[in-house]
């Protein structure tokens, strides 16, 4: 799996890199292009009727005209249609040249039901909405549930944010070259481009290489070397021990789902950190999850020096205040043993106030790693200029509060977006909306709490658990509840462990 998403300047330079380095020049690469479009219409759409190329007069345009010449002589029935012309001199004017095609104005597109429509107008690059001729033409098809297969990316989505800021198509297919681009997979883009096929158009692996990319797609490939498996000799501490916040007797559950999931995860040993008036409760639905009475930060500092716990969760059903901000910060500020904390649901919070407080506190180097795992509502409390911030794509927002908060952030939706403080990001594609139930997010916390015990570096083990927790929630499907989730993660991990 080539996991790179390439923004599409990264993709521009990539063009000029493979060009440079042979053996394709510039209308070499959007030949090949051309042709890799034109055999996927074949192929899926053998007894299609007409079909309509709609161009631009940019490179996508220049694909379009390869793609319409290569249909024709094929023997389909193909209408081309210009927004206008290609610059002169350029790959685009070398392609309509070679094309046979009268290409019609696009101001005048029209097409009947039954037909098909390749959207070769502005791919990726388009900076502004559609507007004119354009964004009749989406209005056209769309009122005519004309199948579509675009060109890189359908016409009026960003290929950096996603985004569609005015009219859009809707593909059924689209087809991308090289690499997949940010756009292909966050909301909206991603419900925009249907099924999304990657070409390879002669721009090799070294050139994706030497951009030095930062922004991913997430799946195993991204970490699964670094996913912890047992040695034969282990033991359940060596397999990390993770300590989870319990709320008072009324807020317990979500408390016992984070412990539950990371003891799922492979954690040899999972404390429930209770309050004392919630003993009961908890203890009364715990079996091989152990319970500890926590009420202050002194207890807390005892349980930290005794039980040396690798990870901790703090949130999931907590409450908001003081103390919330208290154990927090006691947790960032322990010397030796302690890997990381997650902080979730009220543990984010209860900060909303005093954001810098815990920024400030996850900043030493040496200290444990901090995991912020906010849906939209959380994210604007705690980085509320980001949040607004309408410029910023969400991989962008997650970089920069990756970077002022010291840790590592999970903006969760149907588009996850894991980033770290170092500028990678990875965006999440297997989402599943079955994980839109309660108690979701706090099973997501403690597999990630039980991944960073077991000794995975922190943003990996985010990355991983996202992953993994869609990954569950598609495989249980209709139906699911929380706590179905820890059981649904076993089948999952076990075929993970066992890849070559």
């Amino acid at each position: 799996m080539r996991i790179e998403l390439l923004s599409p300047a990264e993709m521009g330079e990539a063009d000029k890199r493979a060009i440079e380095a042979g053996p394709f020049d510039g209308i070499g690469l959007m030949h090949n292009a051309g042709a890799a479009i034109a055999r996927e219409v074949l192929a899926r759409y053998p007894a299609a009727g007409p079909v309509h190329v709609l161009c631009g007069p940019g490179n996508n345009g220049g694909d379009g005209y390869v793609v319409a010449r290569l249909l024709a002589e094929s023997g389909a029935a193909v209408s081309l249609w210009a927004s206008g012309p290609p610059r002169a001199g350029s790959d685009a004017a070398i392609a309509a040249a070679e094309c046979p095609l009268e290409p019609l104005p696009l101001a005048d597109f029209s097409a009947a039901p039954g037909s098909i429509v390749v959207d070769a107008l502005y791919g990726a690059g388009l900076s502004k909405p559609l507007d004119g001729e354009a964004a009749r033409a989406v209005e056209r098809v769309a009122g005519l549930g004309l199948p579509v297969v675009a060109v890189d990316l359908p016409s009026g989505i960003s290929g950096d944010s996603g985004r569609a800021t005015g009219p859009a198509f809707y593909a059924e297919l689209t087809v991308t070259f090289a690499r997949k681009k940010p756009g292909h997979l966050l909301m909206p883009g991603r419900g925009h481009c249907g099924e999304v096929v990657v070409a390879d158009i002669g721009i090799g692996d070294a050139v994706i290489g030497g951009l030095q990319v930062r922004t991913f797609e997430n799946g195993p490939a991204l970490w699964l070397t670094a996913l912890p498996v047992p040695d034969v000799d282990t033991h359940k501490y060596r397999r990390g021990h993770v300590g989870v916040f319990s709320g008072g007797p009324a807020s317990t559950g979500a408390a016992r789902l984070s412990a539950l999931a990371a003891a799922r995860s492979g954690a040899g040993a999972v404390t429930v950190l209770s309050p004392a008036n919630a003993l009961m409760v908890n203890a009364a639905h715990l079996t091989s999850i152990m319970l500890r009475k926590i009420d202050d930060t002194a207890e807390l500092e005892a349980f930290l020096a005794e039980r040396r716990p690798s990870a901790l969760v703090l949130g999931p059903g907590f409450g908001v205040g003081e103390k919330a901000r208290d154990f927090a910060l006691a947790v960032l500020g322990a010397q030796g043993g302690v890997e990381g904390l997650v902080l979730d649901a009220d543990g984010l919070t209860a900060f909303r106030q005093q954001p810098d407080l815990l920024f400030a506190a996850a900043a030493p180097k040496d200290g444990p790693a901090l995991v912020l795992t906010p849906h939209d509502g959380e994210f604007a409390r705690l980085f509320p200029d980001l949040a607004t911030d309408e410029v910023l794509s969400k991989p962008e927002r997650a970089r920069k509060a990756a970077a002022r908060c010291h840790g590592i952030v999970i903006a969760k939706g149907p588009d996850t977006v894991i980033a770290a403080p170092d500028g990678r990001a990875a965006i999440n594609a297997n989402g599943a909306p079955w994980l839109a139930t309660a108690g979701s997010g706090d099973v997501l916390a403690g597999l990630v709490a039980g991944l960073l015990a077991q000794g995975m570096p922190a943003f990996e083990a985010a990355c991983a658990a996202v992953w993994m927790h869609a990954e569950a929630g598609s495989h249980f499907g209709p139906g699911l509840i929380a706590e179905d989730l820890p059981l649904a993660l076993v089948p999952v991990l076990r075929a993970l462990i066992a890849e070559p």
